[in-house]
């Protein structure tokens, strides 16, 4: 179970792919009150909490935003928060979108990219991945702004920073379909194919994994059961441990072939077990209707 942490104020790192919804997170948490420093050189980090700590306390939320202009500055991120050298609870939120996305926005913009250069801005993207890899791998939350508007990554940066129990650990439990792809976000994927599909049913095809004749379809499969107990207290173990080593947030993508029937109703079940173990935990369901 996880218990709250003992910290100072919060600090939040925001980072990521340019055109992902870096101005975007950073206009939501200064809305719930965080003191926000844009494009700050990773190098000033200690300075700007200590500033912020003399002139507001200690209890003051503080969130900076660093993007790829700061270069080798990462560097200096990295150590700073691997040291905990503020003296703060540091939480690092990188923001990811797809290369088609981004340039869409990037375009959308009429805006070059950072690293582009003379070249196309499909190099500069991938310049950018490059250079952010290590930050991405070290995050605490990543958040895949693909198909989320701007109303959708305010309500997530919500979710994630504006409650008074922000210091919980908080689990998101999503479906997919594998034929779109696997979720970018997840830090573990589950594949429910093993299981008889309800599609070749029938009376069951039109109806979805949240519907109880689907459901219970597939919870009576042979090996469904035996998933949920072996795999629930395998992710509760690992909560634990995420808490312990600071890391708030995890996310868990459940599969199938096209994101409607056994990953649908297996996430439902996930998220129901550990809720009753007492966990702050949510289902969605990314590509529900898709088809």
């Amino acid at each position: 179970m996880d218990q709250p942490l003992d910290h100072h104020g919060e600090l939040v790192v925001v980072t990521g792919m340019t055109g992902a919804g870096r101005s975007t997170a950073a206009k939501e948490l200064e809305d719930l009150g965080y003191y926000v420093v844009d494009n700050m050189p990773p190098s000033l980090l200690r300075d700007v909490v200590r500033l912020v700590d003399e002139s507001r306390g200690t209890e003051q939320p503080i969130a900076v935003v660093v993007d790829v202009r700061s270069g080798s500055f990462f560097q200096s991120l990295q150590a700073n928060l691997a040291q905990g050298a503020t003296g703060r609870h540091a939480t690092l939120v990188f923001l990811e979108a797809s290369d088609d996305v981004l340039v869409r926005r990037q375009e959308a913009a009429r805006r070059p990219h950072p690293l582009q250069g003379a070249g196309r801005l499909l190099d500069g993207l991938q310049r950018e991945r490059d250079v952010l890899a290590d930050l991405r791998s070290d995050a605490d939350l990543v958040i895949d702004t693909t198909s989320l508007n701007v109303h959708q990554l305010t309500e997530r940066i919500a979710e994630a920073f504006g409650s008074p129990d922000a210091t919980r650990l908080k689990v998101t439990v999503t479906s997919f379909g594998f034929k779109y792809g696997i979720p970018v976000d997840a830090d573990f994927v589950a594949d429910m194919r093993f299981l008889p599909n309800p599609f070749w049913v029938p009376e069951l095809r039109d109806h979805t994994g949240k519907d109880a004749d689907v459901a219970a379809y597939v919870l009576e499969q042979p090996g469904a059961g035996e998933f949920l107990e072996g795999y629930v207290p395998v992710l509760t173990g690992v909560a634990d441990g995420y808490l312990r080593e600071g890391k708030r947030f995890m996310t868990v993508a459940i599969g199938c072939t096209g994101g409607k029937h056994r990953s649908v109703a297996m996430t439902e079940q996930v998220v129901r077990r550990l809720a009753d173990a007492g966990y702050d935990v949510r289902a969605t369901h990314r590509d529900l209707g898709r088809e």
